[in-house]
């Protein structure tokens, strides 16, 4: 069988996390935590980082960093997960759907001015398959209209646009280290707060709203409320795995990098022969490797070809049903014709089996399937 996704634990993962259990905070902030945060700046230059329970709470963590009010507006892809959405529609702001690029599945960047109204706050871009959006037209869109931008960065940890790193590229990064991400720690996720003036709140909000870091610090010797917050902070066991991760960073990479070229060039004839289209990567962008998909014809080759596959234990997925087209999103007054390029690549984007222990063998294998089966 070859599954959809598998998290590469190894020896690694385990000793650090014994030892978290038994030399270490249980609950959050402990030494694993601060490895993490020392591993993410000398790898990636991140100086204001908080490790979260969740790709969605760091989402969650932003909308109230800028203080979204019912009846603001946010400008959002509809190709992406509930979570993007969910973290503002929580604080009862409106999305309004972009439609994407045919290219990359990300927001389509010459869309954005005309959807900015006066109530528009926000744009929330997501980095779809670990390659960033057009993130200078974006930032420049922004900055004409006086906007927030949150980088959903979910999917793109070790991704890069134009050599700066994915996450850094606006005001707030937010990211996932959930099992089928490229580095886990089982549910978890970070936000990057790219503007220190950020810092002090956020570690506010994660605390539940007290200054309980500040405690930690030894900046005070109590602390209360002081905010609005929740409990954003993940255990420190879980920061043991994601420690072992981000040690094996370039063994992770670049296996599920062979993967990903495997793919890529084993499945040209294919799209040669106009079967599918292969993934595109535009010229600013470098990916990690997270997700490799085909565009097929339409939905019903698409559904024919997953069951097939299953038949054959490979395990492929659609990757989002568009949003904007969602039961949620119909109640939210959204039409399926908002964005039609959502709508027909929605029902033609087939996500391949791809991480990092998968061997290039293995993906070829995959190829064959999907040629015959075609």
């Amino acid at each position: 069988m070859i599954p959809f996704n598998k998290a590469s634990i190894s020896e690694l993962e385990k000793v650090y996390l014994l030892d978290a259990l038994q030399n270490s905070k249980l609950s959050g902030d402990g030494k694993y935590t601060m490895r993490v945060y020392e591993q993410l700046r000398k790898r990636l230059g991140l100086e204001n980082v908080l490790l979260t329970t969740s790709g969605t709470t760091a989402l969650e963590m932003a909308s109230l960093l800028i203080d979204l009010q019912p009846g603001d507006e946010v400008i959002v892809p509809s190709f992406t997960f509930s979570s993007t959405v969910n973290a503002f529609l929580l604080r009862g702001a409106k999305p309004v759907f972009c439609d994407i690029r045919p290219d990359t599945f990300n927001i389509d960047e010459k869309l954005i001015d005309g959807l900015i109204s006066p109530r528009t706050r926000a744009i929330y871009c997501v980095d779809y398959a670990g390659v960033s959006c057009d993130m200078d037209i974006i930032n420049e869109i922004a900055n004409k209209h006086g906007l927030f931008v949150i980088e959903d960065a979910a999917q793109s940890v070790g991704s890069t646009y134009k050599g700066k790193n994915a996450g850094t590229l606006a005001e707030f990064g937010c990211y996932s280290f959930h099992e089928t991400k490229n580095y886990v720690m089982g549910e978890g996720g970070a936000i990057v707060l790219n503007e220190a003036k950020y810092l002090e709140r956020a570690e506010i909000i994660r605390e539940k709203g007290t200054n309980r870091r500040q405690v930690l610090k030894g900046w005070t010797d109590k602390y209360t409320w002081h905010d609005i917050g929740s409990s954003f902070l993940p255990s420190d066991l879980l920061a043991a795995i994601l420690s072992a991760q981000l040690e094996r960073w370039d063994e992770i990479m670049q296996k599920r990098l062979a993967v990903w070229n495997t793919y890529h060039e084993a499945l040209k004839p294919l799209e040669k022969a106009g079967k599918l289209r292969r993934a595109i990567i535009p010229d600013y962008a470098q990916h990690n490797g997270h997700m490799y998909n085909i565009v097929l014809p339409d939905d019903y080759v698409r559904t024919r070809l997953v069951n097939e596959l299953k038949k054959l234990d490979v395990m492929a997925y659609i990757c989002y049903v568009p949003l904007h087209s969602a039961p949620m999103g119909l109640k939210l007054g959204c039409r399926p014709e908002d964005c039609p390029v959502t709508e027909e690549y929605g029902g033609r984007v087939l996500r391949l089996p791809l991480y990092a222990d998968m061997l290039p063998e293995q993906a070829e294998k995959v190829v064959q399937m999907i040629g015959a089966i075609l």
